[in-house]
């Protein structure tokens, strides 16, 4: 079967997801469309086809073990100069979701895998565009604000045309997330 490249996220619903995926594209960012929007909780990481069974046995326990939580995102924010990336902030849910990421990612189950920057949940807006459409990004969608439930998470491959495309859904289930890795906090991340 050779190896895929897949990544596991929290889809943005409707209608914000489509809004912010046009307005990416608008920035100028070609990749827009090929990327459903979203917050990322495992990274682009190629595996061996044959173990997507395995990967999705361990994202369904990982789904178990999760409950519901609320979802805000408000304002930008930039990882420029490290990355060139211009993002909606998380600012509620952000707790709930570097607990899913680090057991999505956990040493012991079919995708460890070790991060290039720490985690930071976010929704990208504008990558590697130029300065001045980063700017623009930045500047245009500062009073942006997105509210939901999170019910869940998805596994996404993406496809030799660089689409990514949803494989399956995982949706929480009702065990109890540990009271201090599951707290959503408000405000979690700073502002900027």
């Amino acid at each position: 079967m050779g190896t895929v490249t897949i990544g596991v996220s929290i889809a943005v619903p409707e209608p914000h997801g489509s809004k912010l995926q046009q307005l990416r594209a608008g920035f100028g960012d070609a990749a827009a469309h090929g990327i459903p929007t979203h917050v990322t909780l495992l990274p682009p990481t190629e595996v061996d086809g044959a173990a997507l069974p395995a990967v999705e046995a361990h994202l369904a326990e990982v789904a178990a073990r999760g409950r519901p939580f609320p979802m805000r995102l408000s304002g930008t924010g930039t990882f420029r100069p490290l990355s060139p990336v211009v993002f909606v902030q998380v600012v509620e849910g952000a707790a709930a979701c570097s607990w899913l990421q680090k057991r999505v990612r956990d040493a012991s189950g079919p995708v460890p895998r070790e991060l290039q920057f720490p985690y930071h949940p976010h929704v990208t807006v504008a990558h590697g565009i130029d300065e001045a459409a980063m700017d623009r990004a930045h500047e245009e969608l500062s009073d942006y604000e997105a509210q939901w439930p999170c019910t869940g998470f998805a596994l996404y491959e993406q496809g030799a045309d660089a689409v990514w495309r949803k494989l399956r859904e995982f949706p929480f289930g009702s065990a109890t997330v540990p009271p201090q890795a599951g707290r959503v906090e408000s405000g979690s991340l700073p502002t900027r």
